[in-house]
Order: C-alpha cells, then structure tokens, then sequence
C-alpha cells in the first residue's frame, strides 16, 4: 500500500481509543504478508491433496485478517487481539498439513513458509497491541 493511504489509515486511527500509537510499519507488514498467504493458501487448495480443506480456510482468514487491518474503524485492542489469534491459529493448521507434503511438493513448501511469515507478522501485531496497552 502507498505511503497516502498508509497516511490516511493512520489519521483515522487518531480518534481511535487505544490505536493511536499503533506503528503503521508493523501494520503494512502485517497486511502485507496476510496477503501473501491468502494467494499461496489458495494456489495451494487447487493441488486436491488432504491439506486443501485447511489451505482454502486459512486463505479466508488471512483475507479476513487482511481486509479488517484495512478498515480499522470500529476495530477495537481486543477485538484485533481475537483476530490474530484466529489467524495464528489457522495459519498453524495449514503450515502444519502443508509441512507434511513438503518434500514432493513445492506449492505445499510455499504455502507453509507463507502461513510462517503471516504468524510471524501477527505475532508482530499482537506485540505492539499488547506495548501500547
């Protein structure tokens, strides 16, 4: 996302209780890599192997967790919180029935290293949530 609608995004969380001192870097990291996974979730559901009912629910997660960051109105700390524990989680399924096929298969391979990076940068989020309480 450019530096204006990253701007914009942090002007309308001023008048946010307890969201104005959320640091827009983390938060672009974040979007960005639950974007990431939701595309690598959904190339990897197409294979129709055991780990697509999981992959095609994680894509919807990190699309929801993704779009949500986008429309901050009306978001609260806790309510992000559960987000990204629900994300989290999801993302551990998917890595974890990916991981299994990803030696014979390079888009289970990429699709876990991508539910990693989604969980790495939620975890991210969580902990500047958790520092500006």
């Amino acid at each position: 996302m450019d530096s204006m609608m990253m701007g914009a995004m942090s002007k309308s969380m001023e008048s946010m209780p307890d969201m104005q001192m959320m640091d827009m870097s983390v938060l672009q990291a974040c979007m960005d890599a639950c974007a990431a996974c939701e595309q690598a979730c959904t190339v990897c559901s197409t294979q129709v192997m055991d780990c697509s009912p999981a992959c095609m629910n994680c894509a919807d997660m990190a699309g929801t967790m993704m779009r949500s960051m986008m429309r901050m109105q009306g978001m609260t700390p806790a309510s992000m919180m559960a987000m990204l524990n629900a994300c989290i989680a999801m993302c551990k399924t998917c890595m974890d029935a990916c991981a299994r096929h990803a030696d014979e298969s390079d888009v289970c391979r990429m699709c876990a290293q991508a539910c990693q990076a989604c969980m790495d940068a939620c975890s991210a989020m969580k902990d500047m949530l958790m520092a500006s309480a």
